[in-house]
């Protein structure tokens, strides 16, 4: 292992978790740092973004995998410090962001090499910190699995989510036209900044009908959703022939309760696929794909991460609280500089 220094530091400070339960059971404590493996860099953590599955993890409904930090974060900003014995393709001092395996919330963190992304010119670390979990997860879901083209419509649930502004962005760079639901009109508009061709606010219209209207009754090619319960069933009435439905998350529910005949005259499929257990060589083609059809989108400027609001660290018991109330646009992330 190669690393910046003979002095690394024997400890890092961390976002413990007591027990499962409400924020408060959140705490700032202290371990040793991550064994770094051969395949792995080691990064000093400035900023790690937060993500819904991370209030799961604290909640107790979402363990980490068997082989996963038991330390929460999936996504994290910062500096490389050491190098794994069989890492040749980064330096100590590259400045990467990087989908973790868990454990971004710690002043260290161990990542696969193959993993990390450069940090886009221009981008502060904070920014860098909001980009790996979701523009994996839309690129995966709506480009690589629901085939999404330019051309095609699209229909993005959440649409001022983290996940939801990326979605919108992404698709419009590639020429789609994007219809976008939300629960305000402040966030209706803020849907409508970002570019979409249509805003929804869900609580005063039916996202079905209103849909429908805008593509002639023709439909979508391509609904993102992380909503699920009865969205699931509503999501297939706008489908358009040989539409396609990505599940990202199920907010409202896993169970659903379908009508096959709805989805099979149309020719439609229903999808989705967890990111985080996904193994190493499939998380690589994700990145290498966004490093080819993204990433010099978010350095020209065609593509900008949406932060909402940085925390410090120490801070995180009223991120979480943030976070569950919803209010936020874009991404929330928290400081470790």
């Amino acid at each position: 292992m190669s690393t910046a220094s003979n002095t690394l530091p024997t400890s890092m400070r961390f976002i413990d978790i007591e027990q499962p339960g409400a924020p408060e059971v959140m705490r700032v404590a202290e371990c040793a740092l991550p064994e770094l493996k051969p395949d792995e860099v080691l990064i000093k953590v400035a900023a790690a973004g937060i993500n819904r599955a991370d209030l799961n993890q604290r909640e107790g409904s979402y363990p980490p995998p068997p082989d996963a930090s038991p330390i929460m974060g999936l996504e994290a900003a910062g500096t490389l410090v050491a190098l794994g014995k069989n890492v040749t393709t980064h330096k100590i001092g590259d400045r990467v962001c990087v989908l973790t395996h868990g454990g971004a919330y710690a002043e260290y963190v161990a990542a696969p090499a193959v993993l990390c992304l450069p940090i886009p010119q221009g981008f502060t670390m904070v920014e860098a910190a909001s980009l790996p979990e979701a523009a994996m997860t839309v690129w995966s879901n709506l480009f690589m699995s629901a085939k999404l083209q330019r051309g095609d419509t699209v229909l993005i649930h959440g649409g001022t989510s983290g996940i939801g502004t990326c979605a919108i962005q992404f698709a419009l760079a590639h020429g789609c036209k994007v219809i976008a639901t939300a629960g305000s009109e402040s966030k209706c508009a803020a849907i409508r900044e970002l570019g979409a061709d249509l805003a929804i606010n869900y609580r005063h219209s039916d996202f079905v009908e209103e849909a429908l209207k805008f593509t002639q009754k023709r439909g979508v090619d391509v609904v993102l959703d992380i909503v699920g319960g009865e969205y699931t069933a509503r999501n297939i009435r706008t489908l358009a022939m040989d539409g396609r439905i990505t599940q990202v998350s199920w907010q409202q529910g896993s169970k659903v309760t379908l009508d096959l005949v709805e989805l099979s005259r149309r020719r439609g499929w229903l999808t989705g696929a967890f990111l985080r257990p996904r193994p190493i060589d499939q998380k690589q083609q994700i990145v290498d794909e966004l490093k080819q059809h993204i990433w010099p989108l978010y350095s020209d400027g065609t593509l900008h991460p949406i932060v909402d609001k940085v925390y410090p660290y120490t801070q995180v018991i009223q991120a979480h609280k943030d976070m569950a109330n919803s209010q936020h646009i874009g991404k929330l992330v928290l400081s470790f500089e």
